[in-house]
């Protein structure tokens, strides 16, 4: 039945939407035994799979070639999340292509440090407190940055929250936290920014996912399911705002050295699980720096590229999730099993400055601790023993 059901599909009067070649092909195959005429129509599907593929690939490629390099250069951008970490090494890597830069936080100390620090570096800043999880906050803010630059040519979402511990002692609240900041903080901010972008007629919006928006990281699930429902927001935006010329671009980081695991939020054995946190996040084996992180998401912003995975285990965990989904969702079963389990601060939580131990901090962590007193993750007051 099968077989007939494709016979009548590749039959001679289909010649238009199938091409004379083929039909001719295929009326020649029909007339040998059934298996002889399957393994011939399925090579020529495959040529024809082959071939769209091919001119997938050639038609990118002329597009890629075709769009101009976005200049940095004099361009407004603002970054939510932007007074620490990642934010604040990426507002240095843009400042220093010579971008006007926008930060915005909930901490009035943690901003002006902050402000300080990329003005002795000669760049030209404003800061404003705000929540992003709050819309009001955000549209108030945006219309701050318009009354002092004129515009917003570039905004990089990339305020975020991480709290770390087994299914057990995540809570509803984390899960709605979560989403708040990622989701809901970025849906607030393109929706403030679009319509002076569609109206000028260009613009580039750079949302910061994670791995875990590609792997369901286990101990990880209220930051992994919000950051899944951003890159999800992230490139619905970019296949319809391309029309605009308007290009976003969806950042996927693996472990990086922002110095933001002091500021984490940990729960059960909330000592082992920063520590292990912390391991992963220090050693050059298994994370970039924040540094290298923020020179591509800028190098992306400028290509308008749709998507950047970065670090190269990253890209391996991603491609491995796309092939082989059920082996990977073993390994991620198996890892859980020999994480941290439930106890501890239970589902309280705390720090990773309140969660030390004698493995962290330690010789092991001394790049991702260092990174911490560099990228204004620690208070005036405070030090990581």
């Amino acid at each position: 039945m099968a077989l007939g059901a494709i016979e009548t599909i590749f039959n001679p009067k289909s010649k238009m939407a199938l091409g004379h070649a083929d039909c001719e092909a295929f009326i020649h195959a029909s007339k040998r035994p059934d298996s002889v005429r399957v393994k011939i129509m399925a090579g020529n599907l495959g040529k024809t799979i082959s071939l769209a593929a091919i001119g997938i690939a050639g038609a990118a490629l002329a597009y890629r070639a075709v769009k101009p390099k976005y200049k940095i250069r004099d361009k407004v951008v603002l970054i939510t999340g932007g007074s620490r970490g990642l934010g604040l090494v990426l507002a240095r890597e843009l400042a220093e292509r010579g971008a006007k830069i926008a930060i915005c936080a909930r901490d009035r100390d943690d901003l002006q440090r902050a402000k300080q620090d990329l003005e002795s570096r000669g760049a030209e800043v404003f800061d404003a407190i705000c929540d992003v999880r709050e819309q009001v906050d955000v549209e108030t803010m945006v219309a701050d940055v318009r009354s002092r630059f004129g515009r917003i040519d570039i905004l990089v979402n990339n305020a975020g929250v991480i709290q770390v511990g087994p299914l057990e002692t995540q809570t509803q609240n984390d899960f709605e936290g979560a989403m708040k900041v990622h989701f809901w903080g970025p849906y607030f901010t393109m929706r403030a920014v679009l319509p002076e972008m569609r109206l000028r007629g260009e613009g580039r919006i750079a949302n910061i996912s994670s791995i875990g928006g590609k792997i369901a990281v286990p101990h990880l699930a209220p930051y992994c399911a919000s950051k899944f429902a951003l890159a999800g927001l992230s490139k619905a935006m970019g296949a319809e705002l391309a029309k605009d010329n308007i290009y976003v671009t969806s950042v996927f980081p693996g472990l990086m050295r922002t110095g933001s695991h002091i500021n984490a939020l940990f729960k059960g054995q909330n000592d082992k699980e920063f520590a292990l946190f912390s391991l992963m996040n220090g050693l050059p084996l298994t994370s970039v720096s924040a540094e290298n992180a923020a020179g591509q998401i800028a190098n992306a912003i400028e290509n308008g590229s749709a998507e950047l995975v970065i670090s190269p285990q990253a890209k391996i965990a991603a491609t491995a999730s796309a092939l082989f989904p059920s082996l990977t969702s073993g390994i991620l079963a198996l890892t859980n099993s020999l994480l941290p389990s439930d106890g501890g601060v239970g589902r309280g939580h705390a720090t990773g400055l309140e969660s030390t131990s004698s493995l962290s901090p330690s010789i092991l962590t001394s790049l991702v601790d260092a990174a911490s007193y560099r990228n204004n993750e620690l208070k005036p007051n405070e030090s990581i023993n």
